[in-house]
């Protein structure tokens, strides 16, 4: 085990190899290559290799490089590479650290003579924390991967990297997996004939050495090692490597040496280095089975058979589509780029809503070019017209700009509901515009800067008159700004806290166009609503807000005191006064199964960040659909990938109107008749 305040950031980065791995010490390039000559001979396969173990190491056993040239013009190609020449100057120190914990006593004597030089170049600051942008909420993932003790409570972590190497090892334990805060694992120098696929858990690893071994193949499930940036794989017995390691889009050193490689791998790496070979791996990547289909969960199936229950029946679809102009290698360089590429995605997005029949869609992150050019043409094709707001910088730009500005598109079948109204809600300019809220340097720096908005629909189904409100919300993503998250929910509920009231007064329409008269329930009379509560209500979005938080606390129990941790002791008017509040009795739908495994699926966040809300007291849940196949996601480090066009996946669930409770009405008092005022004696 190493001391994470001695070892932190042990290894460097490629661009600082010849600093760290000076020449001399019978270290030099050209002694390398010439030893890669000198030793052809030797070896006992055609192009590969072969050496024995101790368990104290490898001594002074001499080793033979597998790597031949064949011809005069590869010999020169690889004396002049740069490339090549990193392999060589890294290769030897990989086999002068065959000794016993080799690297953790560089690390020891690193601690005693800080100004020391030592084998292996230690560099302080190679390594730094796990890259965090795609985090939306919730502790970052180093923090996520430490243990709990018995009481719950995270435990202390002095240690992050771990040194079995010369060790003589055959095989790893499982146990080994469970150490999943670990940075940096050095297995070099053993007996091992392979390595486990638990070896995926590792997910926040940044160097991994298995140098020394006598390993044939490598696990698909290091693609899943995202995290990192040194792969240490001399002097085993590869021939090729997995096209899952295309996925290692941070690694900037592959060691290879030493392996009897493909020649094309091997060409790649001498002439453009570690990341042409990985791209070359994740751009070849072959198509993966797809996964089984995710499975439609029935609550309640009551009512199935009665015509008005079925009438009053809708689904609900929630889906943030991953905006194109957000979609970019730096985010998403674990997918091949064709992967990545808009024209891929939206059509399998365009499939994936018509294919679910929802009569209600709620997307987040549509622009408006791709909204009015394409989701709204496909869509009207299957009778759905659409509501669209964009963010509001969008009000600042010329045409052109504010085609590429992503907000919120809400679409619902035309032949079961028509659109009574709709409304857009701008979190700035409703923050900037509350009188209590004015004056406060926290509105100014914290939430009037972010552009978010929602758009509200006021829907009537047309075969039973029953009214709805239909609030799609994208929230802002950063977890630094927990405050305003839960600021612009609680603008949000109060804002339809007033739509609401004012839409229970709307008279009642007579426009059934698009329906049957023959399908209107009129032996049923259309429900009235007494306050905006009464009305049903659904709020779909991505909340970029994991269930300890305080905007599921907010919408789930109705109020968070002003005091809330999220608040940070910011200065937010009545809301840091008085708390936050609405009236409407809400309910993540998908809190009927406890909540989905994840909806948003990346290397730096796996979590639930989008939701269905719906009124309990109006509306019933009566299925969803399920969670993604957990073992197809052992191989898969994040979305979207060539299955699943967005980071996000989509939620759909079922919903039946519950109807009105009818009132009871008190009989009359009884009459007795008549009673005298006084007694006859």
């Amino acid at each position: 085990m190493l001391n994470t305040q001695t070892q932190r950031n042990y290894m460097p980065q490629q661009q600082n190899m010849a600093k760290f791995f000076p020449m001399g010490h019978n270290q030099q390039v050209d002694h390398s290559v010439n030893h890669v000559q000198n030793n052809a001979g030797n070896n006992s396969m055609a192009g590969g290799h072969s050496h024995s173990y101790s368990s104290g190491g490898m001594g002074n056993q001499a080793y033979s490089s597998p790597q031949h040239v064949s011809n005069g013009t590869q010999n020169n190609l690889q004396n002049t590479s740069q490339h090549w020449q990193e392999q060589q100057n890294l290769v030897s120190v990989s086999r002068a650290s065959s000794a016993p914990h080799h690297h953790a006593r560089q690390v020891a004597l690193l601690n005693k003579v800080s100004s020391a030089q030592v084998t292996g170049g230690v560099n302080p600051s190679s390594y730094q924390p796990v890259n965090g942008q795609h985090r939306k909420d919730g502790p970052p993932a180093d923090i996520l991967e430490n243990r709990k003790g018995e009481n719950g409570e995270i435990e202390r972590q002095d240690w992050k990297a771990l040194d079995l190497g010369g060790q003589g090892l055959r095989a790893l334990s499982n146990a080994l997996f469970q150490y999943t805060f670990l940075d940096k694992l050095y297995i070099n120098h053993n007996k091992l004939t392979e390595l486990p696929s638990a070896i995926g858990r590792l997910k926040l690893l940044q160097l991994l050495d298995a140098s020394g071994n006598q390993l044939t193949e490598l696990p698909p499930e290091l693609g899943m090692l995202t995290n990192l940036k040194s792969l240490f794989v001399f002097d085993n017995q590869l021939t090729n490597l997995p096209y899952e390691l295309g996925s290692l889009y941070q690694l900037d050193v592959l060691g290879i040496e030493g392996n009897p490689m493909s020649e094309a791998i091997k060409q790649t790496m001498i002439k453009d280095g570690t990341r042409a070979v990985i791209i070359n791996l994740r751009e070849s990547m072959p198509i993966s089975m797809p996964p089984a289909e995710r499975d439609w969960i029935v609550l309640d199936d009551t009512g199935k058979n009665d015509a008005k229950a079925q009438a009053d029946k809708f689904q609900v679809l929630c889906y943030n589509i991953l905006c194109e102009k957000y979609a970019t290698p730096q985010m998403y360089g674990y997918a091949p780029s064709w992967v990545v590429a808009w024209d891929y995605r939206k059509g399998m997005i365009k499939d994936q809503l018509l294919d679910s029949k929802a009569d209600i869609i709620c997307l987040q992150e549509v622009d408006w070019e791709n909204y009015s050019e394409y989701f709204m043409p496909e869509l009207a094709i299957a009778e759905y017209k659409g509501v669209f707001y964009p963010k509001s910088r969008a009000k600042t730009m010329n045409e052109h700009e504010k085609k590429s500005v992503d907000g919120c598109a809400t679409f619902f079948k035309s032949t079961k509901f028509m659109l009574l109204d709709k409304q857009v809600i701008d979190f700035s300019s409703s923050a900037i515009q509350r009188e209590d809220m004015k004056k406060t340097a926290d509105i100014y720096n914290r939430v009037m800067p972010k552009d978010n908005i929602a758009v509200i629909s006021f829907l009537e189904n047309k075969q039973t008159g029953s009214r709805m409100i239909v609030a799609n919300v994208h929230i802002f993503w950063d977890p630094q700004f927990r405050d305003v998250k839960l600021v612009q929910v609680a603008m949000l509920m109060e804002e339809l806290s007033k739509y609401a009231d004012k839409w229970a007064k709307m008279p009642r329409s007579s426009n059934k166009t698009g329906i049957n008269k023959s399908e209107l329930a009129d032996d049923v009379p259309a429900p009235t609503y007494a306050t905006g509560a009464a009305i049903p209500l659904i709020i779909c979005g991505d909340f970029n807000s994991i269930a300890d938080s305080g905007v599921y606390e907010l919408l789930s129990r109705g109020s968070v005191a002003s005091d809330h941790d999220d608040l940070k002791d910011r200065v937010y008017g009545n809301f840091t006064r008085d708390g936050m509040s609405h009236p409407f009795s809400l309910k993540s739908s998908y809190s009927n199964i406890g909540e989905l495994k994840f909806t948003n699926y990346t290397p730096g966040f796996t979590g639930v960040i989008d939701y269905i809300w719906y009124t309990m007291n109006n509306l019933n849940v009566s299925g969803l659909m399920g969670d993604v196949d957990i073992e197809y996601l052992a191989r898969v480090p994040g979305f979207p990938n060539v299955h699943f066009p967005s980071d996000h996946i989509l939620l759909q669930a079922e919903f039946t109107v519950k109807p009105p409770r009818k009132e009871i009405v008190k009989p009359p008092p009884p009459d007795f008749g008549q009673q005298s005022s006084s007694r006859k004696p």
